[in-house]
C-alpha cells in the first residue's frame, strides 16, 4: 500500500452507541433530518475534522461533522419493485439516508461513472454536485490470491464434497439476485439436452425476504428436477472463497442490481470466466470480458451457461480478458484515488472554515471547540 498522507487515523469508541442506519420503528421523514448533538460534540472534542464512512450511515449527516461517504447503489429509486429495497419502510429509510447524505456530504464516493450519474439523477435537485463526487471503483477482496487458490481449491472441494465441475454464484438470497431464473435455466438444459450441471451457492437466507426467495428457488428446483444439482453452502469463511472461484467452471451472476459488482472482479482475479447481466452499469464494467445475457430470460441464461460449460476456448478467452481488465486498476490506483478524495474533502473543510469560522458546528451550538489539525475519523 502506498505511503499515506501525514494525517492521524484513529479508532474512536464513543461512550454511547450512535443511532444505526436502519433503526426500527417509524421510518424517518426524508425532509426532516434528525440531529445527534451528543455525537457531534464528542467527535469535535476528539479533534475530528473529517469523518469517512466506507458504507452509508445516518450518523454522517446527523452528527453535523464534515464527512466523506460511499453510496454503492440507489436501487430503491431505480428498481423499487424489489422488496428488499422498498418493503416495510425500507424505501423511506434509504431515501432519508441517501437524500440527506447527498445534500450534506463534503465528498461522496461512487463505484463508477454510472454510479455517479445515478447520484446526480436522483439527488441533483437536492444538492448533489459532480464536483463533490469521487469515482472510486471496487477492488477484488484481498483474499483472492491466485498463488493460494490452487491449494484452497482442493481444500474446499474436500470440505464441502463438491463435484469436479460446477458453476458458482456467491450471493445472498435476495430477490434481485435472480437465483430462480438460474434454476430454471438449469432445468431447461437438463430437459432439452440432458445436461446435469451442478451449481454451488453461498450466502444467507435469513430474514423474511430472503427466506421467501430461497423457498421459491427450492420449489423451482424440485419442479425442474434439478434439486440434487444444487449445493447450498450457506455463509463460508472469506478465506475459502478463492478456492470456490478457482474450482468453478464459471461464475454465473444474472443479477438485476449494479452499477458494478465485486464478484466479477474476484472471478477475474482467479481466472474464472464470468456470465453476467447485460444491463446498464454492468455492461460498462465488464465490456467484452464477460458473457452478457438478459437477466429476465431463463432461455438466454441457459444458452450462456451452455456456451461456457461446453466451449473450452471461450472460457479461456474470457478468463484472459478478465485477467487483463482487472490488472488495469491496482490497489495502488485505489489508494491514490482515495487519498486524493480525502485531500479534496479536507481542502473543502478548511476553505469553509476560513470563510465561516465555526462552520463545523451546526446551528444552535455556537461555542467554538478547537480542532486538532489533520485528524480523520473512520
Amino acid at each position: 500500500i502506498l505511503s499515506g498522507p501525514a494525517w492521524s487515523i484513529r479508532t474512536f469508541r464513543p461512550p454511547w452507541a450512535p443511532h444505526g442506519p436502519t433503526d426500527t420503528g417509524r421510518p424517518p421523514d426524508p425532509t426532516r433530518p434528525r440531529r445527534q448533538d451528543d455525537m457531534r460534540r464528542w467527535l469535535l472534542e476528539c479533534g475530528v475534522e473529517l469523518m469517512i464512512y466506507p458504507s452509508p450511515h445516518r450518523l454522517s449527516f446527523e452528527a453535523g461533522v464534515p464527512f466523506v461517504m460511499a453510496i454503492h447503489d440507489l436501487q430503491h429509486r431505480l428498481q423499487p419493485e424489489f422488496p428488499e429495497v422498498s418493503a416495510d419502510g425500507e424505501w423511506q429509510r434509504r431515501e432519508y439516508l441517501f437524500r440527506n447524505a447527498a445534500r450534506r456530504a463534503t465528498m461522496l464516493l461512487a463505484d463508477s461513472e454510472v454510479g455517479c450519474e445515478d447520484i446526480l439523477n436522483c439527488y441533483g435537485e437536492f444538492g448533489a454536485q459532480r464536483a463533490r463526487i469521487c469515482v472510486l471503483p471496487f477492488l477484488p477482496a484481498c483474499s483472492c490470491d491466485p498463488a493460494e487458490a490452487g491449494l484452497l481449491r482442493a481444500h474446499v472441494a474436500r470440505r464441502y464434497g463438491l463435484p469436479q465441475r460446477y458453476l458458482f454464484y456467491p450471493a445472498q438470497f435476495w430477490t434481485h439476485k435472480n437465483h430462480s431464473r438460474v434454476i430454471e435455466a438449469l432445468g431447461i438444459l437438463k430437459r432439452s439436452g440432458g445436461f446435469q450441471i451442478p451449481l454451488v451457492l453461498t450466502g444467507s437466507a435469513e430474514g423474511p425476504v430472503r427466506e421467501r426467495a430461497f423457498a421459491e428457488m427450492q420449489a423451482l428446483a424440485r419442479h425442474w428436477g434439478v434439486l440434487d444439482q444444487i449445493h447450498v453452502l450457506g455463509l463460508v469463511p472469506t478465506a475459502e472463497m478463492a478456492g470456490l472461484y478457482a474450482g468453478a467452471v464459471a461464475l454465473v451472476m444474472p443479477t438485476f442490481f449494479g452499477p458494478t459488482n465485486i464478484p466479477v472482479l474476484e472471478a477475474w482475479a482467479l481466472d474464472c470466466p464470468v456470465l453476467i447481466s447485460d444491463i446498464r452499469g454492468i455492461r460498462e464494467q465488464v465490456a467484452d470480458a464477460a458473457l452478457r445475457v438478459d437477466p429476465r430470460s431463463a432461455i438466454a441464461i441457459a444458452d450462456g451457461i451452455h456456451k461456457l460449460w461446453t466451449d473450452t476456448e471461450l472460457r479461456q478467452e474470457l478468463a484472459t480478458r478478465g485477467r487483463a481488465r482487472v490488472a488495469h486498476y491496482t490497489r495502488d490506483d485505489y489508494c491514490r484515488r482515495l487519498f486524493d478524495a480525502i485531500a479534496a474533502a479536507k481542502q473543502r473543510v478548511r476553505s469553509a472554515a476560513q470563510d465561516a469560522p465555526g462552520a463545523l458546528h451546526a446551528a444552535g451550538d455556537r461555542q467554538q471547540s478547537p480542532l486538532i489539525p489533520h485528524q480523520v475519523g473512520v
